[in-house]
């Protein structure tokens, strides 16, 4: 299961973004959601390291993989969870 979150809409609201992420990873821990797709967006990239500083927090990080920056598109990430005795 991928689970998506679209930032573009809520670019400009600190409180709404912390909390969508929030959401986000506690979606995916209990659906147990092999990655989810963070879309910042291109823009400045203000947005994109607001989120990569939410996802460096301790308490974050210990619930998920790894991170991959999309290569193609500057505009998005990908958050991957490893879920033991779950194959891939």
């Amino acid at each position: 299961m991928k689970l998506k979150l679209d930032l573009h809409d809520i670019f400009n609201k600190g409180r709404d973004i912390e909390r969508s992420l929030q959401d986000i990873i506690n979606q995916a821990v209990e659906k147990k959601a092999t990655s989810v797709e963070i879309i910042p967006g291109k823009g400045s990239g203000a947005l994109k390291k607001t989120v990569l500083r939410f996802l460096e927090r301790k308490d974050i990080k210990a619930l998920y993989h790894r991170v991959e920056k999309d290569s193609d598109n500057f505009g998005r990430l990908f958050v991957h969870f490893k879920w033991k005795g779950k194959g891939k």
